[in-house]
C-alpha cells in the first residue's frame, strides 16, 4: 500500500505533528508513504518525496509543515485536474491524505467520488470546520493571541489608549470570541453578529466613565463591513475566497471610535504570528490521534471519510458531509461572552 500525504491552504500549529502520526503509524502496516509538496500544486507539478521515521521524528514541536503548502485548487482547471490524475497513476498512490481545511478537503472529497481513494485530516487555527469539535491549530491560535491582548493590555492602561485587536478568522468567530473571553477584552465583533459601532462606543464611554481609562476591542479579520470590500470586487483565491491582507477592519475601526469619541485608539493585527511557532500540548495530542486514526481507516479500508473529534473520542464521518458548510458562534455562545462586558 502506497499512501501519498499532503498538507493544504493556510499552514497552522499541528501539521507536523499530523504528518509524524502519519508517517509512525503507516509503519506499524508496513505502507510506503510519499509525501507531497504544496499542498495539491504538489500533484499538478510531481514534487514529491520519501517520507521515512528519520524524516519526522523530531517534528512534534515545529510549526508550519515540512511539506509546505499551497491554496491550489486542482480542479479549477481541466489541465491541472489531468495533470493530478496522470501524477496519481505515475507516481502509484492507493490512497491520499489530504490534511487541510474546508478547500482541500472538498477537493479530496471530490476526488473521492472520481474513484480516488481518500482520507481526510481537518487542520484549521479557525476550527469553523463542522462535524468535529475541534481542529488543530485553534488551540495554538487562541493561546497566542491570549498572550498579545495581556501585553497590550499594560500599554494601553500606560496611555489610556483604545487597542483595537485584530485576530484571524473569515467566516466563523471562534478565534476572537475565545480570545477576548480568555484575554479579558472589554468588547468583541464576530462575522456572525452585525457590527453595531455605536453600541461599542457608547460602552467604552461608560467604562471611562467608572474609572477605566483605557480598553481593549478585539475584531475578527471576517467581519463584514461592505464598503470595505470595493463593492464585491477584491482580489479572490483558488477557491473563490476574497483576500482579507487589505481589507483593514481593525484600521477603519479605530478611526471611527477616535471619531466618535475622541479617544487616543491603535490598533494591533497579529496576523501570520498565529500561524508560526510550535504547537500547544492540546494541537500536538489532538493532531497525533489524528493522524493515527486516519490511517486506522485506510487499513480498515473506511475511504472517503474525515477523521473527526467528538467529546473525547475519535470517529469519522463522510467528507462530502462538511463540503459548504461552517461551524459558526451560536447567538447564545456570543451572549455569553457579552457577561464581562461591563
Amino acid at each position: 500500500m502506497k499512501i501519498g500525504v499532503l498538507t493544504g491552504g493556510g499552514d497552522c500549529p499541528g501539521l507536523n505533528p499530523a504528518i509524524r502520526a502519519v508517517v509512525t503509524r503507516a509503519l506499524d502496516y508496513k505502507y510506503e508513504i510519499i509525501g507531497i509538496k504544496q499542498g495539491w500544486k504538489g500533484l499538478v507539478i510531481n514534487d514529491t518525496m520519501p517520507l521515512k521515521l528519520e524524516d519526522v521524528e523530531e517534528i512534534i514541536s515545529k510549526g508550519g509543515t515540512i511539506l509546505e503548502t499551497s491554496r491550489t485548487n486542482p480542479l479549477k482547471k481541466e489541465e491541472e485536474k489531468k495533470k493530478l490524475l496522470e501524477n496519481i497513476r505515475k507516481l502509484g498512490i492507493d490512497v491520499l491524505v489530504a490534511i487541510g481545511g474546508d478547500d482541500t478537503l472538498s477537493v479530496a472529497g471530490k476526488l473521492n467520488e472520481m474513484g480516488i481513494k481518500c482520507i481526510g485530516i481537518p487542520k484549521t487555527m479557525d476550527n469553523d470546520i463542522p462535524e468535529t469539535d475541534y481542529t488543530f491549530g485553534y488551540d495554538t491560535a487562541v493561546t497566542i493571541a491570549v498572550d498579545a491582548i495581556e501585553r497590550l493590555k499594560d500599554t494601553a492602561r500606560s496611555h489610556r489608549r483604545v487597542f483595537v485587536f485584530e485576530v484571524m478568522g473569515r467566516h466563523a468567530g471562534w478565534v476572537a470570541l475565545q480570545s477576548a473571553l480568555a484575554g479579558g477584552a472589554d468588547y468583541v465583533f464576530i462575522p456572525e453578529v452585525p457590527l453595531n459601532v455605536e453600541d461599542l462606543c457608547v460602552h467604552l464611554k461608560k467604562l471611562r466613565e467608572r474609572g477605566k481609562y483605557y480598553a481593549i476591542v478585539v475584531i475578527s479579520e471576517g467581519v463584514e463591513i461592505p464598503f470595505l470590500d470595493e463593492g464585491g470586487k477584491a482580489k479572490k483565491d483558488d477557491f473563490g475566497h476574497a483576500l482579507l491582507k487589505e481589507k483593514g477592519v481593525a484600521t477603519w475601526l479605530a478611526k471611527e471610535i477616535e471619531k466618535r469619541t475622541g479617544f487616543e485608539t491603535r490598533t494591533a493585527i497579529i496576523g501570520h504570528m498565529q500561524r508560526g511557532g510550535p504547537p500547544t500540548t492540546f494541537d500536538r495530542v489532538l493532531a497525533t490521534r489524528m493522524g493515527i486514526y486516519a490511517v486506522d481507516l485506510i487499513k480498515n479500508k473506511e475511504f472517503g471519510r474525515m477523521a473527526s473529534i467528538k467529546g473525547d473520542k475519535m470517529t469519522s464521518v463522510p467528507l462530502n458531509s462538511i463540503v459548504g458548510k461552517n461551524k459558526i458562534v451560536s447567538a447564545e455562545e456570543y451572549e455569553m461572552v457579552k457577561t464581562f462586558f461591563k
